[in-house]
């Protein structure tokens, strides 16, 4: 009898962390206004001590693989700057790694808080340090298409923009062990020739809401504030993990991360909508 009611509490127990988690699962992806988002309002909820949350480790519109076969993937006029969904939803995004001196250190300070991200690579990195992609694609982070070697794709043909689009799906599949669904332009220079190319490879095109500017090496404590300042449901923020000196920005990510998580944010990653 004791061993029955055991487990007959165990089964209530798990349906109860079910409901929740459906509960709290967000929707779709939606284009941005293009504005910076006002901080959220209201005061910032009470301190508590962190704990797991396998919330932050699922994807931002629910568990498991799409259940509908993709689709085409559109041609946009503009990339996606936020995401919409119910809660304190927030998506964090690192460009031009992977970097051995500094995209480790992210990758700890994710593991260590039990969160997911988007890293948006550039092929030379990639092909430089599979083993980063590795653990990356081993640890739940979504990887996106930065190009090969990050030019400006409003000065190059068709035929380049392809290039450096293909040969870092490429590379990324080789070490990452799927395709790209997501791209992102270097500079945030978008052009009609860019979004075409990134729909026929099959991604979709996500800019973000909140710049860090971390590239300019404004300091750690500014880097910080930018990223509390912006905080809002369905902010990308963008920041770095290579191409420069990106210590602030690790040092940054490791104050700034928990105090969202301590204000009741979830950051998680997006996922494809097909149609």
């Amino acid at each position: 009898m004791q061993k029955d009611q055991l487990l007959t509490r165990r089964r209530t127990l798990l349906a109860g962390a079910a409901a929740l988690g459906a509960a709290g699962v967000a929707s779709a992806l939606a284009p941005g206004t293009g504005k910076r988002a006002a901080p959220a309002a209201g005061a910032p909820a009470a301190r508590r001590p962190l704990k797991p949350s396998e919330y932050r480790l699922s994807p931002l519109t629910g568990y498991g693989p799409p259940r509908t076969t993709p689709g085409r993937t559109p041609v946009r006029r503009e990339p996606l700057l936020r995401v919409s969904g119910r809660g304190r939803t927030m998506v964090l995004t690192f460009d031009d790694g992977p970097d051995p001196r500094y995209t480790p250190h992210i990758l700890d300070t994710l593991a260590r808080y039990e969160v997911r991200a988007m890293f948006f690579v550039c092929g030379e990195m990639v092909a430089g340090h599979p083993d980063l992609l590795a653990r990356m694609a081993d640890e739940g982070h979504v990887v996106g298409n930065h190009t090969w070697s990050h030019p400006l794709l409003t000065d190059l043909g068709r035929r380049r923009i392809r290039s450096e689009m293909e040969r870092t799906s490429d590379v990324i599949e080789k070490t990452y062990g799927a395709r790209p669904e997501w791209f992102r332009a270097p500079y945030g220079a978008w052009n009609r020739a860019a979004f075409q190319l990134g729909a026929e490879l099959g991604m979709e095109p996500l800019a973000w809401t909140v710049d860090t500017l971390d590239w300019t090496t404004p300091g750690t404590r500014t880097i910080v504030g930018r990223v509390e300042d912006g905080a809002a449901p369905g902010v990308v923020v963008l920041s770095h993990d290579a191409g420069g000196e990106r210590s602030q920005s690790v040092r940054a990510l490791r104050r700034y991360l928990p105090a969202l998580l301590d204000s009741g944010y979830h950051v998680t990653v997006p996922r494809r909508q097909y149609v």
